[in-house]
């Protein structure tokens, strides 16, 4: 699509407005990010106090379903119209909705609300990204990549003590009062400091696309869902339905995209082996990343005995290294310009980790649990920003926004998948070990049942030695095999890496590139003679009097 700028001559990148524009971002993202560390501590309470207990998993599914959806939304948009109005809205939406879940009066209520702030949150993730390609070259990105790594290993460590802390002494309420004045501050400095070119669209946009899209993702989400849960499963009709429609769904919106002027994900990205390449790392990665991410903290908040904010803190060697190695590999990038040695190396390291999972039971010790985590944080920091990095380096600055989102939606499909297939395995597993513990303890069939499916860590704490040991050992039988499956999906991603093409980082920012902007020397040069001339005292002729 063909787009015209609305401002007035090209905006000047110095560094100094490339770092101003940066702190906006990482204030937005630090919203979105550290809001759902918060709200996944306070749901035990949160669901227990507005009577949801049976319906607790679509605090998640709403605010995952929503993000989804307009990843691609938001990508396309900000390439057709501009990102700096779209980052204000996500924002705006953000704040807004956390303002209504806390004051939500019921739990539909609050699960409206928090789909609201998942269609502010997505935007979020993927015009921070977008903006950062768009201001920065990315023979440079690297070193950006650091910080924003920082920002969610902020928010993982800082979540669960706020959403802990917001529980014990405060209300539930706080989980989401607490964004309100972060919402504010980031729109502030949204406002005055992301000056960014606005566009004009000249090309009709694809809302067939988005919907046959949004259908897709609804369907994708529902049929994992569904699948996974234990009130409808694999064999219920239901479950089969969102997958009927969700491969009906597909079919028509490769159709449509493939006749639409101009497609909100444009197939012929799919022709670009170096994009495509990056994006099944990414998907490969999602079924595997996310699973174990979300399992883990499972089991160490059971072998633990500690609360899900104690718990929490577990993760920190994870977030360590993932930090860590998102810094090193950035740094690396741009002293060298070379990228595809590190997914090779995450892949590696990540499935080094997975297997010492394997090795899980009741007598691992918490510390060399954290050794494990640490390493599997190392081996994502260095695949995930990369692949990303990758997929904006390998297409036209004009397709910036809708390479990011379409790299990211396609990790979160992997994800949703990933989650809902091996979290039916290991919940099988785990049910089937816990009723074997119970049994033999004494307790009847029925009873066996009803305490598998009410146990908490706090009750686990009350138990006897005995059936309190074996609990663990159902937990950690039933999650070790886990990683075996999990492994071919690493190993995918391994090859895939070694087929990696690398070349070269652009040493021209996307703004620059699309002729929106100035960067460089050129850029503080100008900025300098700006300065200089505004400094200079102006002289005022006087007029002669006849």
């Amino acid at each position: 699509m063909t787009t015209a700028t609305t401002t007035e001559g090209p905006l000047l990148l110095t560094k100094r407005r490339i770092w101003i524009i940066f702190g906006a971002l990482i204030a937005g993202m630090l919203l979105s990010s550290l809001d759902q560390t918060i709200v996944s501590t306070a749901m035990p309470t949160i669901v227990g106090q507005l009577g949801g207990v049976e319906h607790q998993v679509w605090l998640t599914t709403a605010y995952l379903l929503a993000t989804t959806i307009v990843m691609p939304v938001y990508g396309k948009f900000g390439d057709v119209l501009g990102r700096r109005n779209l980052f204000l809205i996500a924002i705006a939406l953000f704040t807004v909705a956390s303002i209504g879940c806390a004051f939500a009066g019921d739990f539909t209520q609050l699960i409206i609300f928090r789909a609201m702030q998942g269609l502010g949150g997505g935007g979020l993730m993927i015009l921070s990204q977008a903006i950062i390609a768009d201001i920065v070259p990315a023979s440079e990105r690297g070193k950006y990549l650091g910080p924003l790594g920082a920002v969610f290993g902020l928010s993982a460590i800082g979540g669960p003590l706020l959403g802990g802390f917001f529980v014990d002494h405060l209300t539930w309420q706080w989980a989401f009062y607490i964004n309100i004045p972060v919402g504010i501050a980031a729109f502030a400095i949204a406002w005055f400091t992301l000056k960014l070119p606005n566009k004009k669209a000249t090309q009709p946009i694809d809302i067939l696309g988005v919907l046959l899209l949004s259908a897709f993702t609804t369907c994708l989400i529902f049929f994992t869902d569904f699948g996974g849960s234990a009130d409808h499963g694999w064999e219920a009709i239901e479950t089969w339905m969102f997958g009927i429609g969700m491969l009906a769904a597909a079919l028509l919106f490769v159709l449509v995209e493939s006749k639409a002027k101009d497609p909100i994900i444009p197939l012929s990205l799919f022709k670009n082996r170096t994009f495509v390449n990056a994006t099944l790392i990414g998907l490969t990665l999602g079924l595997g990343m996310f699973s174990a991410i979300g399992f883990i903290p499972t089991f160490l908040q059971m072998s633990s005995g500690t609360s899900a904010a104690a718990s929490g803190l577990l993760m920190i060697p994870m977030m360590v290294g993932l930090i860590g190695a998102s810094i090193v590999s950035g740094i690396a990038i741009t002293r060298t310009g070379k990228y595809k040695m590190f997914p090779i190396l995450g892949t590696i390291i990540t499935a080094a980790a997975m297997i010492a999972f394997t090795s899980l039971s009741a007598e691992t010790p918490i510390w060399l649990i954290c050794v494990f985590l640490f390493v599997f944080g190392t081996g994502l920091g260095l695949i995930m920003q990369v692949v990303v990095l990758v997929s904006q380096n390998s297409v036209t600055p004009d397709q910036i926004g809708t390479a990011t989102s379409t790299n990211n939606y396609f990790r979160e499909v992997g994800a949703s998948l990933g989650v809902a297939v091996f979290g039916t395995i290991f919940t099988n597993r785990l049910i089937a070990n816990l009723n074997e513990v119970f049994t033999a303890a004494g307790a009847s069939p029925g009873d066996a049942a009803n305490a598998s499916s009410t146990l908490d860590p706090q009750t686990l704490s009350t138990l006897p030695d005995a059936i309190r040991d074996g609990i663990v050992s159902a937990y950690a039988d039933a999650l070790a095999p886990v990683f075996w499956y999990l492994l071919p999906f690493i190993a995918a991603a391994f090859v895939l890496s070694l087929f990696l093409k690398q070349i070269p980082l652009s040493d021209v920012a996307g703004l620059v590139a699309r002729g929106e902007a100035v960067g460089g020397a050129e850029a503080e040069e100008l900025e300098s003679a700006q300065r200089t001339s505004a400094a200079a005292p102006k002289t005022v002729e006087t007029p002669q009097l006849k």
